[in-house]
């Protein structure tokens, strides 16, 4: 117990000292000492990583997938989506924009942290004031790639709720292509054409992959 203890109590010191130099296997179990405080996590580090193919794929699997590995538990499974939602509120915090957005490098600083480790595709409206400053960001709907439609009513609702003068739709492609598709460049216009008859103004419409971002407007599939 003694020698088990004092590793964890090394790993500790090494992260604190070192963080970066950790492998993905190695964070895992330091973040499982918190789950089972008295049993040998590396094996269980290295059960998940095998299982679950990366770091992301952990984070990403629900609950009831990481329950499947033997030894983890109901707190481990908690702890993770405690540490992918702490990281997605931290990506946020530290994107903030306090100035007004004017280009697509803009939007995608603010609107990134609603695609961070999203498994299914998601649409999300960020809606400006006459002086395109941000009102607020509105998500739309979630779900798989093949079942989430932009609602125009959902649209139209979000940005007058907010008193929009404009708005950036954006969307994610769980596909990792971030090439705009035709359906993408239809309901883009179809949507410019409905907001304006309310006043509202769509600026453009982000497709998102990872940590890559295609802005339709500037790629020549929407002029507003």
């Amino acid at each position: 117990m003694a020698g088990h203890a004092g590793h964890r109590g090394r790993m500790k010191s090494e992260f604190l000292v070192r963080p970066e130099s950790f492998p993905d296997h190695k964070l895992l179990e330091l973040v499982l000492f918190y789950a089972n405080p008295r049993s040998d996590t590396n094996p269980l580090a290295h059960d998940l990583i095998d299982r679950f193919g990366t770091l992301a794929g952990v984070l990403d699997a629900t609950p009831e997938e990481l329950q499947k590995v033997a030894g983890i538990g109901e707190h481990a499974a908690v702890l993770f989506k405690a540490v992918k939602e702490l990281s997605a509120r931290y990506l946020t915090a530290r994107t903030s924009f306090a100035g007004i957005p004017r280009s697509s490098q803009d939007y995608y600083r603010l609107l990134r942290p609603y695609f961070f480790g999203a498994r299914n595709e998601r649409t999300c409206l960020m809606c400006l004031d006459g002086k395109h400053k941000v009102l607020g960001i509105r998500q739309l709907g979630e779900g798989n790639v093949n079942a989430v439609h932009v609602v125009t009513r959902q649209v139209v609702e979000a940005a007058l709720s907010l008193n929009a003068a404009a708005v950036v739709l954006a969307h994610n492609h769980v596909s990792g292509v971030a090439l705009p598709s035709a359906d993408d460049a239809a309901t883009t216009g179809a949507l410019r054409d409905v907001l304006a008859q309310v006043s509202v103004e769509l600026l453009d419409h982000l497709v998102f992959v990872d940590d890559d971002m295609v802005s339709l407007r500037e790629s020549g599939y929407y002029s507003p």
